[in-house]
């Protein structure tokens, strides 16, 4: 239908895009429901208990990063002021930190691919949460980390993927308190610290890391759709669900006083364009 080039990293690479007719899939566990729980840490923790470790490409590559950006710096580069042209020791130092750049970002979406790919072809259902990742990298800590995580790549991938598959993705409101609530008893702690890496119930005496905690929350959290839950405070709120990849979506509750503009329902897509790559 279409074919776009472009070139990125010292690579050509030729996106074709074709109208298919897919096949009808099935995920190996239809029945099975998986809640997923993301972090720096680890970059996902599955409700079954494992643990997919965060490679941090961005992180082992700073260094490569530095050197090659620091080379640049010292070389003759262009000035639109004089009209300078850039030396052709710039370019190739150009060239280089752009090969820098591509691999990490050609590292992190091959693991995402494997990851993403592994679970909407295993799970018939698989819980997300819908997290405020706009707000969260405004902590000058945390920021870079959270966007070499790829978040929001992993979650569009899973919208897709599951559909391909046969199965379905579900987003839990963003005002569910997965990581507060005992997976055990459902008991809601008012405030849990960031370094607080082990959840321990007041109630039942429940002692389990704080990540798998809040993947089996989300797991759990299609039976408790039709309750009223607990948010984050304390309070009653109405929990909805976000399905894509299914047959309906409904649209989630706006806690009083929020904004429309902060709560964004997530449509069902049907994928009828399939995109073929080809790099040289």
């Amino acid at each position: 239908m279409s074919a776009t080039v472009r070139h990125t990293g010292g690579r050509w690479h030729v996106s074709f895009t074709v109208q298919v007719t897919r096949t009808i899939r099935t995920p190996a566990y239809p029945p099975r429901t998986v809640g997923v729980d993301v972090g720096i840490s680890n970059l996902a923790v599955l409700s079954t208990g494992q643990v997919v470790p965060n490679p941090r490409h961005l992180a082992a590559a700073a260094g490569r990063l530095r050197a090659a950006a620091r080379t640049m710096s010292r070389r003759q580069g262009p000035d639109r002021r004089t009209g300078r042209q850039p030396s052709r020791r710039w370019q190739q130092a150009k060239a280089r930190l752009a090969r820098a750049h591509a691999r990490v970002a050609y590292l992190r979406a091959d693991g995402l691919h494997k990851l993403t790919t592994t679970l909407a072809g295993t799970y018939g259902t698989i819980v997300v949460e819908d997290l405020n990742v706009a707000g969260m990298i405004r902590n000058r800590r945390l920021a870079r980390h959270i966007a070499d995580a790829g978040w929001a790549t992993l979650r569009r991938h899973l919208e897709y993927k599951t559909t391909w598959n046969g199965g379905r993705l579900i987003t839990a409101d963003r005002w569910f308190a997965s990581s507060k609530t005992c997976s055990s008893c459902g008991a809601v702690k008012p405030k849990l610290r960031l370094r607080e890496r082990t959840y321990t119930c007041e109630h039942c005496g429940l002692r389990l890391d704080r990540d798998l905690n809040a993947a089996i929350n989300l797991q759990q959290y299609v039976a408790r759709s039709g309750w009223e839950t607990l948010n984050g405070r304390g309070a009653d709120l109405k929990s909805t669900l976000v399905v894509a990849g299914g047959c309906e979506t409904t649209t989630p509750h706006h806690p009083p006083g929020g904004s429309d503009g902060d709560r964004r329902p997530t449509a069902t897509r049907v994928l009828t364009r399939a995109h073929s790559t080809a790099t040289a």
